[in-house]
């Protein structure tokens, strides 16, 4: 499988809103001190369930964990 973002591509990421994520929207957060892209895969109460492009699911985050959301990815 084919992963959305290639290392070293050049993205842009912009500030949002908690309340406007949705499911497949791709986020920066942070996770123990460290930066992730990583695509929202279920919302329950202010929670955000975060995992990969191959299927696999990371945990739990909060939306102050959240920074902005991947809007553009530079071939």
């Amino acid at each position: 499988m084919r992963p959305r973002i290639n290392s070293g591509q050049l993205c842009t990421v912009e500030p949002v809103l908690p309340a406007s994520l949705a499911i497949g929207d791709v986020v920066l957060c942070v996770v123990n001190g460290t930066q992730y892209l990583h695509i929202i895969k279920a919302i329950d109460s202010g929670r955000y369930q975060i995992g990969n492009n191959r299927g696999g699911i990371n945990g739990w985050i909060s939306a102050s964990a959240i920074f902005g959301r991947l809007t553009a990815v530079q071939d």
